[in-house]
């Protein structure tokens, strides 16, 4: 079904040939991409200086985007900005502060020459497919699910301040990737949907990172099987392989595709040349992929559908097990969906979002449920990705027999897919067409007692599960007519409501900013002595985004830096934010030239005085940074004082570069978890040499006692360094030292 291949290939007459050297790196379709787009020539091993096409983000990261820029002195947006508004939408929390934001966005775009979306009219994704995305282009957005691979557009998620430098016109930097081919091959059965293909591909590719930070790039034969939608689907959710970005051969599907939306001129084929170098290839038997199930807690923890209905005590047992050992909470129960049939029984059905809510899923799920209802104790909603498609759907009679089956079909939102809509009951089943399904990421909170589960599923299977009333069903075990007629778009919706100013900016327009649209505070620069108390020991084998920084309720605060700031660690180490603000006070002191109490030690230690030394929180994770782009998961630590973190590994690049741009030390320490405590004092003399070297010996002053440790730095380019040492991004460019 799929088969990971390591080593170095040639693809020559669709076949990969074991390879050495470098011959043929050129010829891949992400090098022809890359090239177009960078500075500097790409080659294995060299820096890329990329610079994008379009830029993309949502409204709980364009407001920290847009003020971070002006305080840099932000005059125009160089390149198309889409500004979309389909996270914060409910505005159900915190006054008037959530439209406020949108109403800042507005006028942002009308001032700096931006595009902007209103709310409930899209999800930021499917706008960028249907109206940026084309073959050979780069975009760069703050949702680390921007992929538009199957459009031909090598598309990256990274956090804010990376979008910033592209506005001031600097350059997104990074090492030339590996190239990792995904060749498909064959045809799904029906009722094999792209969220299958791609929980099938995650299980196999996540848990050993074979494309980590790597690009991968579909091809073969099996491509010309799918619908466009179809590949979107897969696409889309590579993000939960943690491979830097994706983009696919394209064919006269894309051409129609893109032709339908009004942009024709945008096609062009692509394709690796003969003999195109890979650094590994995938096998995906498209015909032996079955309808998949990812349970609890990770898109990764991927399992047939059909073993899991054959056998549910067995696996859910032991899904359970580990979902208690990681939340820490012997109460969560995952058997207790088993009835006494033996059958799996599911409280609420999604789909949603820029995964599930394309046109094809959608009318495939009421073709499912058509002439059936979902019955009484099934809670079921349907979010389609855009106004165009929703207008589609409801001329076409989809959405009324959707109503008719019993499930509520709602407006363009991502709520679902973070935790601000659909929050399921206490010890609730979720199956969710979404893209995540982390713990809490539902909206739950584990640490105040309260525990549901996300399994993500297909449209297909979970439209059959609805049509059985909520017994888990597998979409290839109930009939359907999957012949559906194909898309009309119609851009109709957008030219009435989407203000689009890009090339237009009005310096004289006001900025409105509501009352919780706040600067950014001021951040210290590095101190030539560093004293850093832990304020957190995370010994999870991965944390998440959502875990460093919860969503859902507290997308209301995204705008306001210090205020956000106390949700910071909130569900996974709840006295985490009054340690940091005790650490801070410390730092305070030392700003106002005396020697904190409880410090003397380690100044004395290092020699050090308060003129020169910086004192900051730290925290330890095994591998933290899994999951979402978004930026607050870092500044939030940073505008607490937090100078650093210290990992055994980061699960993402993008969040080791929020934690570069905001000023933290990416410190890694090979050593166990045990080794540290909260409280202790790591010792640094000398931390901007750390940067350069690449290491450091610290000292741990742990009440009386001290030991030596060996932190590591991975390699930083010359700017990294630089805006490490300034204090942060905006302080960087403040003091002039670009490049």
């Amino acid at each position: 079904m799929i088969k990971l291949c390591e080593g170095k290939f040639r693809y020559v007459g669709g076949e990969f040939v074991p390879a050495a050297g470098e011959e043929g790196f050129e010829k891949t379709i992400a090098y022809s991409i890359l090239k177009a787009h960078s500075e500097t020539a790409p080659a294995p091993g060299k820096t890329l200086r990329v610079k994008f096409d379009a830029l993309a983000s949502h409204d709980i990261t364009y407001v920290g985007i847009i003020q971070t820029a002006r305080a840099i002195g932000l005059k125009r947006f160089p390149v198309p900005y889409v500004l979309t508004n389909c996270h914060n939408s409910l505005c159900a929390v915190g006054g008037t502060i959530n439209e406020d934001d949108h109403v800042y966005g507005l006028t942002a775009a009308k001032k700096y020459g931006g595009i902007y979306v209103p709310p409930h009219f899209a999800v930021i994704h499917t706008y960028m497919r249907e109206n940026f995305a084309g073959c050979g282009k780069m975009i760069l957005g703050s949702d680390s699910h921007t992929r538009y691979g199957a459009l031909g557009t090598m598309a990256i998620g990274e956090g804010g301040p990376e979008l910033v430098k592209q506005i001031i016109g600097k350059t997104y930097d990074v090492k030339y990737p590996d190239i990792i081919a995904v060749r498909l091959k064959g045809a799904p059965k029906k009722g094999v949907g792209p969220q299958d293909v791609a929980i099938a591909l995650i299980g196999k590719v996540f848990p050993n990172g074979f494309v980590k930070n790597k690009v991968m790039e579909f091809v073969g034969e099996g491509i010309r099987s799918l619908p466009v939608e179809y590949r979107n689907g897969i696409d889309v959710m590579t993000t939960e392989t943690t491979c830097l970005s994706s983009v696919w051969e394209t064919d006269d599907k894309v051409k129609e595709y893109l032709t339908m939306h009004g942009r024709g001129g945008d096609y062009k084929k692509l394709a690796p040349g003969e003999g195109a170098l890979y650094d590994g290839y995938i096998d995906v038997d498209l015909s032996g992929i079955e309808p998949m199930i990812a349970l609890p807690f990770h898109p990764s923890n991927a399992v047939r559908l059909k073993d899991l209905i054959a056998e549910p005590y067995d696996i859910l047992h032991e899904a359970e097990l580990k979902c208690r050992e990681l939340i820490k909470n012997d109460k969560f129960s995952l058997t207790s969906k088993i009835d006494e049939k033996g059958r799996v029984l599911v409280d609420q059905a999604v789909i949603a979002g820029c995964a599930g809510g394309t046109y094809d899923n959608i009318f495939l799920a009421s073709r499912i449920l058509k002439n059936g209802h979902i019955g009484t104790r099934l809670n079921m909603s349907v979010y389609c990705g855009s106004q165009p498609i929703y207008a589609d759907l409801a001329g076409k009679g989809v959405l009324a027999d959707l109503t008719e089956a019993g499930a509520v079909v709602k407006t363009s939102f991502c709520g679902p897919c973070f935790g601000a809509g659909d929050v399921p009951q206490n010890n609730g089943f979720s199956i969710r067409h979404t893209t995540r399904n982390f713990e809490n990421r539902e909206g739950s909170k584990p640490g105040e007692g309260q525990i549901a589960s996300v399994a993500l599923m297909d449209a297909r299977s979970i439209a059959a599960t609805a049509a059985m009333g909520g017994v888990l069903t597998a979409a290839t075990d109930v009939d359907f007519d999957d012949d559906i007629p194909p898309a009309d778009y119609s851009a109709k919706a957008y030219e009435n409501r989407v203000y689009n100013g890009f090339g237009k900016p009005d310096e004289n327009a006001e900025l409105v900013l509501g009352p919780n649209i706040s600067d950014i505070p001021a951040m210290p620069e590095l101190g030539k002595n560093l004293i850093m108390r832990m304020a957190a020991v995370i010994d999870d084998p991965v944390t998440t985004t959502d875990e460093l920084i919860p969503s859902g309720e507290t997308s209301s605060y995204r705008s306001n830096p210090l205020r956000l700031a106390e949700f910071a660690l909130s569900r996974k180490v709840p006295e985490y934010v009054s340690r940091a603000k005790e650490i801070k006070k410390a730092e305070d002191a030392v700003a106002s030239g005396s020697v904190p109490a409880g410090y003397e030690k380690a100044m004395e230690i290092l020699g050090a005085t308060v003129s020169d030394t910086e004192i900051g929180s730290v925290i330890f994770a095994v591998k933290p940074g899994d999951g979402s782009a978004r930026e607050q998961a870092a500044s939030s630590q940073r505008v607490l004082g937090g100078i650093a973190n210290i990992a055994n590994e980061y699960a993402t690049k993008r969040y080791r570069s929020n934690l570069i741009n905001w000023g933290m030390i990416p410190f890694r320490y090979a050593g166990d978890p045990s080794d540290f405590e909260t409280g202790d004092l790591i010792l640094i003399h000398d931390p901007a040499a750390a940067l350069e070297k690449g290491y450091t010996e610290a000292t741990v002053l742990r009440g009386d006692k001290t030991f030596t440790i060996t932190l590591t730095v991975d390699p930083l380019s010359e700017e990294e360094q630089k805006i490490i040492k300034a204090g942060c991004l905006i302080n960087y460019n403040r003091l002039g030292l670009r490049r």
